[in-house]
């Protein structure tokens, strides 16, 4: 048997030859994927319509042609592409294809094709997958079926079919059956395929896979301390950042809107861990997540940082990862505290100013209390840049900046215990304060995301960040 397909130039090549085969006196079925007219009057008796691709998955066919020689109903051999030697070997046609080239690649098989080839083993094979199974009544919106089971944050979701997980899957390496932790506050088992599944519901594409598996990876570390993050009643979830060659490869905005909305990858790669949490381990709103007021970040908060500046080190070469290589790292923040300074002209003076604004993270009395991830805009970075400024001497003059008087004026002294003595005390604990380049080329504003107040502890939580496996 062969299976060709009209689009493939090789195919045209061979229909000649599958004359030559047939009239030789061979049994011969050739299976067409696209348009049999192509096959002409010699292969007409002989050509069966394929454009299922059943036959084509069944017989596991990769490239085409593909020619197959069957004895008593088992495969025996088969050749892909055009080789003369192999095709004669395989038919024992010691003249066939004389005058036709010795050899030419041959084309994919529209039965392996990226959407195709999931449809197919969902509907002809064994998919593997080991999630339960809801069958949607005839007519009914899957949509609306999500949302009637509680799969959704509140926005539509992408319905998990078995082709979609697969697909999903194909974003990894990794065994879908490998647990990769105990999702709190239930702490149920997450497996990669149940990643899989609620990053479907997310909208992820399947190449964001990696970044989402590394992201949850963090999260469950026990340092990060998810369940207190997702059972508290204070603001936060968990903030993504992306570092890395993966950020640009699937897309990633570390620009214009970095933190806003418009880029998919951005969007769903954080909405996926929040699913994760929500659907495996159960921090639904209103019952184990008891936040007074929430943020828009349980939804997703998730951006890539600016690497643009060879001169800057990246947040994930700062926490130990080596240059090059792909990072995420998450932050339990709240929402936006955007930071409007047009004024200041020397970092001296910009460091002054973004200080007075990060003394209001948590309150302004409140030190040692929670940490904060300062995002610089390109046009603050670059006061700092023309002056030398790097990484290290901002985050120095910033903690500087930041030292407070244990009494006086605001009440700083509150909850400090009798044992501090003294005269300064930081705003943040050493460690605690996260500098990222993002954003627009343009206008004088940089953001701070404020931090889970369980940073008051800092060594019990803290921001956690994981090598991209991909």
């Amino acid at each position: 048997m062969a299976v060709v397909k009209d689009d493939c130039e090789t195919c045209h090549l061979a229909i000649p030859v599958l004359a030559e085969i047939l009239r030789a006196g061979h049994p011969l079925t050739v299976y067409w994927q696209d348009d049999g007219a192509f096959l002409g009057p010699d292969l007409a008796a002989t050509a069966t319509d394929d454009r299922s691709l059943e036959q084509s998955f069944h017989l596991d066919i990769h490239t085409v042609p593909t020619l197959i020689r069957e004895e008593e109903d088992a495969e025996t051999g088969r050749t892909e592409g055009w080789n003369r030697a192999d095709w004669r070997d395989l038919t024992g046609l010691p003249a066939l294809g004389d005058g036709l080239p010795a050899h030419r690649p041959g084309c994919g098989s529209r039965s392996v094709q990226p959407g195709i080839a999931e449809s197919l083993r969902a509907r002809h094979g064994d998919t593997g997958i080991r999630a339960r199974t809801i069958e949607v009544a005839s007519g009914a919106d899957p949509v609306e079926a999500c949302y009637d089971r509680g799969w959704t944050d509140g926005l539509p979701v992408v319905p998990p079919t078995p082709e979609r997980i697969l697909r999903m899957l194909g974003g990894t390496r990794r065994d879908r059956a490998e647990v990769i932790g105990r999702i709190p506050p239930a702490m149920a088992p997450c497996t990669v395929e149940k990643v899989a599944v609620n990053a479907v519901l997310a909208g992820c594409r399947p190449e964001y896979m990696p970044v989402v598996l590394a992201a949850l990876e963090a999260a469950l570390d026990p340092g990060f301390t998810l369940h207190g993050v997702t059972c508290s009643t204070c603001f936060s979830g968990p903030v993504v950042i992306v570092n890395g060659p993966v950020a640009r490869r699937i897309g990633m905005n570390a620009g214009l809107n970095a933190l806003g909305q418009g880029n998919r990858a951005n969007a769903t790669i954080g909405r996926a861990v929040n699913l994760v949490v929500r659907n495996v381990g159960g921090g639904r709103p209103g019952e184990i997540d008891r936040s007074t007021l929430g943020s828009p970040g349980k939804y997703t908060f998730c951006f890539a940082e600016d690497e643009s500046d060879e001169e800057w080190t990246p947040l994930s070469v700062a926490r130990g990862v080596p240059t090059g290589r792909s990072a995420v790292t998450v932050f339990a923040g709240d929402g936006i505290q955007g930071v409007t300074e047009q004024k200041a002209r020397t970092p001296e003076e910009l460091t002054r100013s973004l200080a007075m604004a990060l003394a209001a993270v948590g309150h302004p009395k409140l030190c040692e209390w929670a940490p904060a991830l300062l995002v610089l805009s390109p046009e603050h970075y670059a006061i700092y840049r023309e002056a030398g400024w790097g990484r290290e001497r901002i985050t120095g003059a910033l903690h500087e900046a930041l030292l407070r008087p244990v009494a006086g004026a605001g009440g700083v002294a509150e909850g400090m215990p009798p044992s501090y003595r003294g005269p300064l005390i930081p705003k943040f604990h050493p460690g605690a304060l996260l500098l990222v380049r993002a954003g627009g080329s343009a206008g004088l504003f940089s953001a701070i995301i404020a931090g889970w107040p369980g940073g008051r502890s800092f060594d019990e939580s803290h921001p956690v960040t994981r090598e991209i496996r991909e």
